[in-house]
């Protein structure tokens, strides 16, 4: 992938998280590699049974609803679609 199609320049970070489905009942941890206003990168341990969209829950409280716009076997890219 690369970084021509972004709206917003995404900041490395290395920030803790959840990804919530079903309304929170349950939860993916994961590692926020890069972030900006308008999306993320996350890496997972397997991205198998990660919904197209979900609630990212950041460690420090912050929540985002995302939906994916790409995938490999360990990592999402997200748009947040509202926070």
């Amino acid at each position: 992938m690369t970084d021509d199609h972004r709206v917003e320049p995404r900041h490395r970070t290395l920030k803790g998280g959840r990804i919530a489905i079903n309304d929170g009942f349950s939860t993916f941890q994961c590692m926020i590699k890069n972030l900006s206003e308008t999306g993320a990168r996350l890496k997972l341990a397997s991205v198998v049974g990660i919904p197209d969209s979900f609630q990212l829950v950041m460690d420090d409280g912050r929540k985002f609803d995302c939906a994916v716009a790409w995938r490999t076997a360990d990592e999402i890219g997200v748009k947040f679609t509202q926070h």
